[in-house]
């Protein structure tokens, strides 16, 4: 497989990566980094940075309205729920857990 088809194979993954996570907004970006150590911010977060690897300037915002498919705020106020108790504790220690390695992948 060459680059250039390889290229368009992942970028149209990661759309469709997009486009289920906004299918699914009953997914919590909490339940997301509980079973999978990143969300929807992440990504937000990787596609600016790799934005900007490539010279490209999209701001953390700009990259979650990509991500979200709507303003952050947006997505918050309409979609988000409060994390409960056991989450934000389940959340706390496996952040404590994480080594620099991992950390600097959510970034």
């Amino acid at each position: 497989m060459n680059e250039t088809i390889r290229t368009e194979i992942e970028a149209a993954t990661f759309r469709r990566l997009l486009q289920h996570l906004d299918n699914h907004k009953e997914v919590q970006n909490i339940d997301l980094m509980l079973l999978a150590d990143f969300c929807r911010n992440c990504l937000a977060k990787w596609y600016a940075a790799e934005a900007g690897l490539r010279g490209e300037q999209i701001d953390y915002p700009a990259a979650q309205a990509i991500v979200y498919g709507m303003p952050y705020e947006h997505w918050k106020a309409h979609y988000q729920t409060e994390a409960t108790p056991e989450q934000l504790q389940t959340l706390a220690q496996r952040q404590s857990r994480r080594s620099p390695a991992t950390e600097s992948e959510n970034q």
